[in-house]
């Protein structure tokens, strides 16, 4: 091959490569819209172990069983994030009291936003990583591994088929079929924008 030759693959390569990565920044700002979309939609849980001991961890579950279900009636008949906030905000000491009952030790609850949460795949849907709303609940010394899930709406207390999704909050058909699985190939979408956060974490690593 001549250089001539050469040269033409090289630009040829070197074309590809930026339509490449042109797509992926584009596909990247839509999951990234996606998710934020979803974000303000729920209230996530986030559950933390005393320790990762076998007790403590078994412990971990039935506090978060306690907390789900007293914050169940609460949610009732309630349409969107905010509301939801307020209410849990209002409610922040029951819960602690609640999960304390079931722990035999100290359980803290507060609200934290921009919390980062991986891609998680439950047993009938999936939520793309990412910062959400959450309500944290720590046990005791909160050293051990997390457990997450959605407390609004109440995606977690069942089997979150589409028409459940769709009763349960104001998602859009798109979302449900996305956070359902109905939406062939869900679980590449979500962890795509995983790795996107990763990227732009890393670019912003870079620049301190």
């Amino acid at each position: 091959m001549n250089l001539h030759g050469k040269q033409n693959r090289f630009y040829r390569w070197e074309l590809a490569l930026l339509l490449g990565v042109g797509a992926a920044l584009l596909m990247g700002t839509w999951l990234a819209g996606q998710q934020r979309a979803l974000a303000e939609q729920v209230v996530r849980l986030h559950v933390v172990g005393a320790s990762d001991s076998e007790e403590d961890q078994t412990i971990k579950l039935q506090v978060r069983d306690a907390i789900l279900a007293q914050a169940e009636p609460w949610l009732v008949g309630v349409e969107n994030q905010e509301e939801a906030m307020a209410i849990l905000v209002e409610h922040l000491p029951q819960l602690a009291q609640a999960g304390a009952e079931v722990a035999g030790i100290s359980v803290t609850a507060c609200i934290e936003e921009e919390s980062w949460f991986p891609t998680k795949k439950y047993t009938d849907f999936s939520l793309p990583a990412g910062r959400y709303t959450a309500l944290k609940i720590i046990v005791g010394e909160g050293s051990g591994r997390n457990w997450w899930c959605v407390v609004f709406p109440p995606l977690c207390l069942g089997s979150v088929s589409e028409e459940v999704a769709q009763r349960a909050g104001n998602f859009s058909q798109d979302q449900v079929k996305l956070i359902t699985g109905e939406d062939e190939g869900y679980v590449v979408k979500f962890k795509a924008i995983e790795l996107l956060d990763e990227l732009n974490n890393w670019f912003a690593n870079e620049e301190k």
